[in-house]
């Protein structure tokens, strides 16, 4: 055996992974299919520009062990997610607060807000919601659902609300104070040496192989390592022999634009059906940029097919009892380890997938 792990992907979850068994003096062999380190949070310099290449991660926790940890690594700016929501010609404030109510209804108040909520709701709030919209309309009433959450949610799913799960939308955050913050972490903010630096020192000490296949590399290397760390996901790894876990993809187009400000944020949501993308992201607004350019990416929501890149699980009642036919398979097999978005299938945000990396290796650690 060449290594104590061979670590499949280069995502958070591995690299967390590959940093703490290095430092507990364990070789590993961290691979990864793209060409780059860092998995989805994966940056690119464009007119001197870090661009989000897979989607805009901002990171942001409570979990003050997971917050001193990456703090180890990089310093984090004071960058606070305030994102837009646009529906057709009118733009709102995200998350729903009193900026968003005072626009909606002409009103000052928390006192009138809850006052149009209460009535609003109170059709929905004693009936267990059967779809998504009876879950939206009890939780935000009619008018908030109706422009901001139905199209926006629809072009997400690919579907109407009516045919999605109630449970996809556990909670919708209500405000009554003027604070479009985002997130109620106390921590948040974008790494000012950049996610590709981040992935590089978490790395450090390990061996790394890009462009590399999983199964080319231990089709040639059977014994190459003790034990196996797989990142991806879990019905690949055994060949979908009980059938394809479903997932949502996204699409990206990039584009150069020759102003300095395009938009005026770094993420504005578009909630109308009549718009194809889900939302804009400007990049340079995640680390306040002067640059004389801007670049900005639209993306836009698909169905997934074998070959695409997963990026959401479909976390219904089929997919989720298939997931677990595949997790019976995996307690099999002692010698392979699953964990991150993809192999776990779940949708983790950053300091989730690190928390579950920690986990883990906290345990292999005790194993010895």
């Amino acid at each position: 055996m060449q290594y104590d792990y061979l670590i499949v992907g280069a995502g958070l979850y591995g690299c967390v992974f590959a940093r703490q068994m290095t430092d507990a003096g364990r070789r590993c062999l961290v691979i990864d299919r793209r060409g780059h380190t860092g998995g989805n949070t994966y940056c690119e310099s464009v007119e001197g520009i870090r661009v989000h290449r897979y989607g805009a991660h901002i990171f942001h926790t409570r979990d003050e062990e997971v917050w001193r940890y990456v703090n180890r690594f990089v310093t984090f700016n004071h960058y606070v997610n305030s994102p837009v929501a646009r529906y057709r010609d009118e733009l709102y404030n995200l998350p729903f607060n009193m900026n968003t109510f005072s626009k909606m209804w002409n009103i000052t108040t928390p006192q009138e807000a809850r006052a149009i909520l209460e009535r609003q709701t109170r059709p929905y709030r004693d009936r267990e919601p059967q779809n998504l919209e009876e879950q939206a309309l009890r939780l935000v009433g009619r008018d908030l659902y109706e422009k901001l959450v139905r199209e926006y949610t629809q072009k997400q799913w690919g579907r109407p609300c009516t045919q999605l799960p109630a449970f996809i939308i556990r909670r919708l955050p209500l405000r009554f104070t003027y604070d479009n913050n985002y997130f109620e972490d106390p921590h948040q903010g974008i790494p000012i040496q950049g996610y590709n630096a981040l992935a590089e020192k978490l790395l450090e000490g390990s061996d790394v192989q890009l462009e590399t296949d999983y199964r080319d590399l231990v089709k040639r290397h059977p014994q190459i390592a003790e034990k196996t760390v797989y990142t991806g996901a879990m019905d690949e790894f055994f060949d979908f022999c009980l059938g394809h876990l479903e997932y949502r993809t996204v699409r990206f187009e990039h584009e150069v634009l020759d102003c300095d400000n395009w938009q005026g944020c770094a993420v504005v949501n578009y909630t109308s059906a009549d718009v194809p993308y889900t939302r804009i992201i400007e990049h340079k607004h995640f680390e306040f940029g002067t640059q004389e350019k801007t670049v900005i990416s639209r993306e836009y929501a698909a169905a997934w097919e074998p070959g695409m890149e997963p990026y959401y699980p479909v976390n219904d009642e089929k997919n989720q009892r298939l997931f677990e036919r595949y997790q019976a398979l995996a307690a099999q097999r002692k010698d392979v380890l699953f964990g991150g978005r993809l192999g776990s299938y779940r949708y983790y945000n950053m300091d989730q997938v690190i928390r579950a990396a920690l986990d883990a290796s906290a345990r292999e650690r005790e194993r010895g």
